[in-house]
């Protein structure tokens, strides 16, 4: 009788947020999970020491993405989740944040479905609770907003074609995720659909973590204070009266010197 040659298993994907950038904002799941991974597919916007919990043979492959700047194009990443998971291999797909928020982990979880691969979805703490945390800025409270609302700044054609008037509310505060190169124009768009100039508004950058900076302004003042000081990506901002707590309720002093 001739031998036959079986297939390895099929492998399972683990879509992973490792949570805002701080190390210690990491799943005790998500953890374990890094520990036992044969492959890890991780972004550029993954906790600092994140793979340092990987196995000293785990093939750690880099697929992150800057700005507009694609190391690897979404489809060809979908597809080496799919070639890694056929392979028989543990995988690991590891993201910044939460996978679902802003993540793109819809997107691949997608493709993983038409191809048969098996999934699991560990969730992470995404950037609006963990900055916003970190930076004494609560998202809702009940004298400030009584609805919070996540949004892009960046659109998959490029542009910040957005619903502003469902934005531009009172008692609402607006966390922009990705934002911080369109924040003239969103600053402009919240005034232009009812906000008045002066309502308080913050940018969070490198939050979490020792590099992390918080300028709060108005919504008039914001763009030009936040190019004044050199403030780039990664950051979030955050409009909404809630923004008047910070300097009250920052219990976060990274260390002096850290930089940007």
């Amino acid at each position: 009788m001739m031998p036959t040659h079986s297939s390895p298993p099929v492998g399972t994907v683990y879509i992973v947020g490792s949570g805002p950038g701080d190390l210690d904002l990491l799943t005790l799941r998500a953890a374990r999970l890094i520990g036992e991974a044969d492959a890890i597919v991780y972004d550029h916007l993954i906790a600092d020491g994140v793979l340092e919990l990987a196995r000293a043979d785990a093939e750690k492959i880099y697929v992150g993405k800057k700005s507009s700047n694609h190391t690897v194009p979404q489809e060809q990443l979908n597809q080496l989740l799919v070639r890694l998971a056929r392979a028989g291999r543990m995988v690991v797909r590891l993201k910044g944040g939460d996978p679902f928020v802003f993540g793109r982990g819809g997107e691949e979880i997608e493709t993983l479905v038409e191809s048969g691969i098996p999934f699991e979805v560990v969730p992470g703490v995404t950037a609006a609770a963990g900055c916003a945390a970190y930076s004494g800025i609560p998202l809702t409270h009940r004298d400030h907003a009584q609805a919070v609302a996540f949004a892009t700044g960046h659109l998959k054609d490029g542009t910040i074609n957005l619903d502003w008037p469902a934005l531009a509310r009172p008692k609402l505060t607006v966390v922009f995720y990705m934002g911080v190169g369109g924040l003239a124009e969103i600053c402009r768009q919240m005034i232009a659909h009812g906000l008045p100039a002066s309502h308080p508004a913050a940018v969070v950058q490198h939050g979490t973590t020792r590099r992390q900076r918080v300028l709060t302004a108005d919504l008039a003042s914001l763009p030009e204070r936040v190019e004044a000081a050199g403030i780039g990506s990664p950051a979030l901002i955050i409009v909404g009266t809630v923004v008047r707590l910070q300097e009250k309720l920052a219990w976060f002093q990274p260390p002096s010197g850290s930089g940007t």
